[in-house]
């Protein structure tokens, strides 16, 4: 065996998988995104906070103050099971997201599960730190931000 995949196909060619198609998406479900999503981040950080803090007070109370140490990195656990539960539930979208009108699916037009949805805010957040990957929406077709390509999923308007 000589390593060479050639085989038995016509002409020698080696073999290749076909790419999959990216779905047609309507230019309706794209319009007004990038707006509506500075809007329902807004929302969403607002509820993460909330919840973050009545979780850490509640914790702080039930713990007697014993776990004031360990509680600081409550926001990005909040964050990442409040995004994974609720992108991947049947609104397919947060709060501020189901607000605003949009939901999210993964690039084959299927609904994100969990996992998928959670990662996708770690990537959200660690964009964060570098904002100038945000440009990277205006530079998409389909208005997808980096953490949206890494993550294989797209955010549209749900009533289009």
């Amino acid at each position: 065996m000589s390593g060479d995949f050639r085989g038995d196909y016509p002409g020698g060619a080696p073999y290749s998988r076909p790419q999959p198609q990216a779905p047609y998406i309507p230019a309706a479900a794209l319009e007004g995104v990038r707006t509506r999503r500075i809007m329902a981040v807004g929302l969403d950080l607002i509820l993460v906070s909330g919840l973050s803090v009545a979780l850490f007070f509640a914790l702080f109370i039930l713990s007697f103050g014993m776990s004031a140490l360990l509680l600081p990195p409550i926001f990005p656990l909040v964050a990442f099971f409040y995004n994974g539960l609720t992108v991947s539930g049947w609104r397919m979208a947060t709060p501020g997201m189901a607000f605003m009108d949009l939901e999210m699916r993964t690039m084959q037009g299927a609904p994100v599960p969990f996992l998928q949805a959670a990662v996708h805010a770690v990537l959200f957040y660690v964009t964060w730190m570098f904002p100038p990957l945000f440009l990277t929406s205006f530079v998409t077709r389909d208005k997808r931000c980096l953490h949206d390509i890494l993550a294989d999923v797209i955010v549209l308007r749900r009533s289009a």
